[in-house]
């Protein structure tokens, strides 16, 4: 496994930082508070989903609301990609389950749900959370947890990575399976049926004797039954045929009835058309009658009309612009009426006007007033006035007639458009009634046939009733009874056997059964017997495997803590040599053959021997876990209680750089000389409280 890339959003003192990581030994280098470790807990984090020994304090930025890490990793050839979130509700801070996500280039593993992730990481990479926070991450002030910690604990610890736990628990187990097999053996030794089997097998043998002797019996019973179900069913096939006879006589009486119904309800319907028939005729008369009288007043319309002037033969559409044609006239006549007298009254004035006028010149026409000229102008207006009044009254007359004409016409129009609108509808309902008068003659006379058609199917039915006899079907009952009353006694006495039958085989089951458990229990017995003693052997075997396997192990991983340890010293220091006990306890052996113990050494041998121990071990236990060795080592401020000034940190830094074992190395420090043998450095610098990130090489 290498990690590509880590993009941190809302990270702590990060808002929005991407890591690259590059094949090799990698360093991170930065002051205090800059932001190193929290790349490596966002690692981490989007891995497993974990908080590590604390809450999510530590990952999300103070306040914002979410925060989010995308870590990009390969593996076997393959690009993957995780992605997983947090949220802040209130004080509570959860994981965000909706962005978490599992991509294979680009394909989509898994998501929403951590067990499903881990499963997939699991299988992909051979990691769980245990594995990678025990031999991959390093953390800071955790690598010399394991030397510190007292022997017997870090021996349980140790077994538990190596999978030697697993025999100790498998040797309790088995004593608990060998206590659960001795109580069983007990059980079956007070069994009632395994001590009592041999009476089990005498109350079989007389069971089946007993069963046999019945079965004889059943099958004579059987033939009795047999002749008594035909008996049965003679007198049943006799009693049906007289029944079938009694049910079509009966059939025959329901029709009787029926049709008797039928008919006295068709002679009710037929009264019943006939007076509905009379009546529609009378209507139609009465229609035909208001008709007639209907075409009367329409000829009186039509005179009154020809009397006002008006031609009769005009369509009805065509009246009322005539009619509107008087209006104009009388319009025109009374216009021309108020002209005349305006005429009348303006000649008046100027009659009155000359009247008082002396001589000189006209008020109207401005010339002079000379001799009879006057008089004549006034007698001429006299006259025109006269002959206006004349024009007035004969216009007075002429409108009198025209309104008393349009009186006349109005009138008979109205009434020719009542006359025409009800002759319109009382034709609709005439041809209405008609119909309707055609329909009821129609029913009556279909009604009529039916009637005659009833009477003759009932003379029929009288016929056929009086063909019936039904004196045997008493006798045919009688016979069924007596029939069935035979086969009930047989059944019974059959069904008794049978239900004697069915207990002696369910006993004989029973006791079969038992007899059968009762030899499985005895076999069962002797095999738990060999279980037992096969069980302590195991057990035993157990017990003695564990130290054997423990004891390799240490062989082998002294080997590699001591190969390791050899890199980091180089030949400028003195050489440690290590020694590891069953208990995983690593000593340092003097050149006097002295072991020297880790609380003895100075603060940088503890630190290498840390180191080298740790990266021993997880090499180690990646093989015996996963099969393969340890390809990532992600190491938190690794240079503890190293000095640069007698070069320790150059040393480690530079045994770091050389170990090509494993493909990925990832450092956190804040040391620039460590850094400095670092193939790909990344530099971490803070400010206005925001990481920044830059590469220098």
């Amino acid at each position: 496994m290498k990690i590509d890339a880590v993009v941190l959003e809302n990270i702590r003192s990060h808002t929005k930082s991407t890591v690259l990581f590059t094949h090799g030994f990698n360093c991170v280098v930065g002051g205090v508070g800059c932001g190193k470790s929290s790349v490596l807990y966002a690692v981490d984090f989007a891995l497993f989903g974990d908080a590590v020994s604390r809450s999510f304090d530590y990952l999300i930025r103070e306040g914002v609301d979410w925060s989010r890490v995308t870590l990009q990793f390969s593996h076997n050839g393959n690009t993957y990609k995780i992605v997983r979130g947090l949220k802040r509700r209130a004080k509570s801070i959860t994981q965000d389950m909706e962005q978490l996500k599992l991509y294979e280039d680009e394909q989509l593993l898994a998501s929403t749900k951590n067990d499903a992730v881990a499963e997939q990481l699991k299988a992909i990479t051979g990691l769980d959370k245990e594995l990678y926070r025990e031999i991959v991450w390093f953390r800071q002030e955790h690598l010399k947890e394991l030397l510190d910690a007292k022997p017997r604990d870090r021996q349980t610890r140790l077994d538990e990575l190596f999978g030697l736990s697993d025999y100790e628990v498998a040797w309790s187990n088995i004593a608990q399976y060998q206590r659960d097999y001795e109580t069983e053996k007990k059980v079956y030794e007070k069994d009632p049926d395994v001590i009592g089997l041999e009476k089990l097998s005498a109350d079989y043998n007389r069971a089946s004797e007993e069963f046999t002797l019945i079965e004889m019996d059943l099958e004579n019973q059987l033939q009795r039954l047999e002749v008594a179900k035909r008996a049965f069913e003679e007198a049943d096939q006799r009693l049906r045929r007289s029944e079938e006879k009694k049910l079509a006589y009966e059939e025959l009486k329901r029709k009787e009835a029926r049709l008797n119904a039928n008919i006295a309800n068709a002679t009710r319907n037929l009264s019943s058309l006939t007076e509905r028939v009379e009546g529609k005729k009378t209507i139609i008369d009465n229609l035909l009658t208001r008709q007639n009288s209907l075409d009367s007043q329409l000829k009186l319309c039509l005179a009154k009309l020809e009397q006002s002037g008006l031609p009769s033969n005009q369509p009805y559409e065509q009246l009322a612009p005539l009619i509107a044609g008087i209006d104009d006239k009388i319009s025109q006549m009374r216009a021309e009426q108020e002209a005349t007298s305006r005429s009348i009254i303006q000649d008046q004035k100027r009659a009155s006007t000359l009247a008082e006028t002396g001589e000189g010149k006209c008020p109207i026409c401005n010339q002079s007033l000379l001799g009879n000229y006057k008089t004549d102008l006034l007698r001429g207006i006299k006259q025109d006035n006269a002959e206006r009044e004349k024009i007035i009254n004969h216009l007075r007359l002429e409108v009198a007639t025209l309104q008393k004409t349009k009186t006349i016409a109005q009138e008979a129009y109205t009434n020719l458009q009542n006359c025409l609108t009800r002759g319109s509808e009382l034709k609709a309902r005439i041809a209405e009634e008609e119909t309707n008068l055609k329909t009821l003659t129609a029913e009556q006379e279909m009604q009529q046939r039916q009637t005659i058609e009833q009477h003759a199917e009932l003379d029929v039915v009288v016929f056929e009733i009086g063909k019936f006899d039904l004196t045997e079907l008493q006798a045919a009952k009688e016979r069924k009874d007596q029939a069935l009353k035979q086969y009930y006694t047989v059944e019974s006495d059959l069904s008794t056997k049978e239900i004697r039958k069915k207990d002696l085989a369910r006993r004989i089951d029973e006791t079969k059964d038992r007899i059968n458990h009762a030899q499985e229990k005895l076999e069962r017995m002797e095999k738990i017997k060999r279980t037992v003693e096969v069980l302590g052997a195991v057990r035993d075997a157990y017990r003695s495997i564990q130290p054997k396997l423990r004891s390799e192990f240490v062989k082998v991983l002294r080997n590699f803590v001591q190969q390791i340890l050899d890199s980091l010293v180089g030949g400028e220091a003195t050489m440690l040599n290590v020694v590891i006990d069953d208990t995983y306890t690593p000593y340092v052996k003097s050149e006097a053959g002295v072991d020297r113990e880790v609380s003895n050494l100075s603060g940088g041998e503890r630190t290498l021997l840390a180191f080298a121990y740790r990266l021993g071990l997880g090499q180690l236990i990646m093989q015996s876990r996963t099969g393969h060795g340890l390809s990532l080592l992600v190491l938190d401020e690794p240079t503890e209680n190293l000095g640069s000034e007698d070069g320790s940190i150059e040393r480690l830094a530079d045994a770091i750089s050389r170990f090509k074992a494993i493909e990925q190395i990832i450092a956190v420090t804040h040391s620039e000389d460590f850094a400095a043998k670092g193939d790909h450095v990344l530099i971490l610098e803070k400010e206005a409280g925001v990481s920044k990130i830059s590469i220098e090489r």
